[in-house]
């Protein structure tokens, strides 16, 4: 195989064995959200340029892209890297985006159904990581995961992950199977999960991945130094519009200069924050080799104590102004669902 990965350590995520790059990929931008879809040619040349970086954990899910099209993209990268090196992570769970919110599922014939689909699309033997994207409250934790386990033991899957879980759901699911890894925006101007998710994640020993390290492209300008495209998900983001924006900008400006006196760029010291922790591996997305560049360029940002905690005054989260993303996205139709049980997903 021609394309070898370097340069990136190797972490582990989690506590039940699985290890990965500390920088991780997010390829859903590859098929649009953010920007326009990138061509299947560049899409593949980027996520093999990646791995001949270092990078060797990927992230996506299939719910990305029409027609489950990034997890195809990504099946047909694969096929030109050496599989048993790569960490790949995939998520089920999320039907569709409605306007009235997201509509999930948990059940465990779904369960079953979205595996087994992922592992065609992506034309693999097996998913190193697979997630939970959003949980289903009309079915109980205990039910998703007795299938995911039975994947487990199966060798379909090798590690179980959540993705905005509460504290509560985290604990149950744990007790049915391991959780390897958590993922949870996390950032800068993102630190809901400080309070509780973290040490409850550190006390169970489940790694956490924060998605949306740069604040959706904040730290990166977009919106501040940079126009945001018209068909971009960021036009319908609240701390992206009108005077929540005008207010956020000051944040932009004070890590700017904390960038500045570290000698890296404004993305460089959002990432080297939220690189800190051992357990963390942050997964970035792009579709610009530059900025793939620059991010993996925050893993020589070294930072002290003091330095983490300067950065995370110079931006109090109370003062944020805006919702992390708009409110329907926050609420859940459940009309899949059989029979509503409680189950706590906040």
């Amino acid at each position: 195989m021609a394309v070898e990965a370097v340069g990136i350590p190797q972490v582990n995520l989690g506590n039940q064995g699985l290890q990965v790059s500390k920088l991780g990929y997010g390829c859903m931008g590859l098929t649009g959200i953010y920007n326009s879809p990138v061509s299947e040619e560049d899409g593949i040349a980027l996520l093999k340029y990646a791995f001949s970086k270092g990078i060797t954990f990927f992230d996506t899910s299939d719910v990305y892209g029409a027609d489950h099209a990034n997890e195809i993209l990504v099946g047909k990268a694969l096929k030109q890297l050496p599989r048993e090196k790569i960490q790949l992570a995939t998520k089920f769970g999320i039907l569709r985006f409605d306007p009235a919110g997201l509509v999930v599922k948990g059940t465990a014939e779904y369960v079953r159904s979205c595996c087994e689909a992922s592992l065609k699309r992506l034309g693999v033997d097996y998913i190193d990581l697979y997630y939970v994207h959003r949980i289903d409250t009309s079915v109980p934790i205990e039910e998703t995961m007795g299938e995911l386990k039975k994947l487990v033991e199966e060798g379909k899957i090798k590690y179980i992950g959540l993705s905005e879980a509460s504290p509560n759901t985290i604990r149950r699911a744990h007790a049915v199977h391991p959780i390897t890894a958590v993922q949870m925006e996390y950032s800068i101007l993102t630190r809901d999960i400080e309070e509780e998710i973290i040490p409850v994640c550190r006390e169970l020993g489940i790694g956490i991945v924060p998605y949306s390290p740069i604040s959706r492209g904040f730290f990166g300008g977009k919106a501040v130094v940079e126009r945001v495209p018209a068909n971009s998900f960021l036009q319908s983001q609240p701390r992206f519009s009108g005077q929540n924006l005008e207010h956020n900008k000051i944040f932009y400006m004070r890590i700017e200069e904390l960038a500045k006196k570290h000698g890296c760029s404004v993305v460089q010291l959002a990432l080297a924050w939220v690189l800190q922790g051992d357990d963390m591996v942050p997964i970035p997305g792009t579709t610009k080799i530059k900025n793939l560049d620059e991010n993996i360029g925050a893993l020589t940002v070294k930072l002290t104590e003091h330095d983490a905690q300067q950065i995370s005054d110079a931006v109090p989260v109370h003062e944020v102004a805006g919702l992390r993303t708009y409110e329907t996205l926050h609420r859940v139709s459940y009309k899949f669902a059989d029979t509503p049980l409680p189950n706590d997903s906040k």
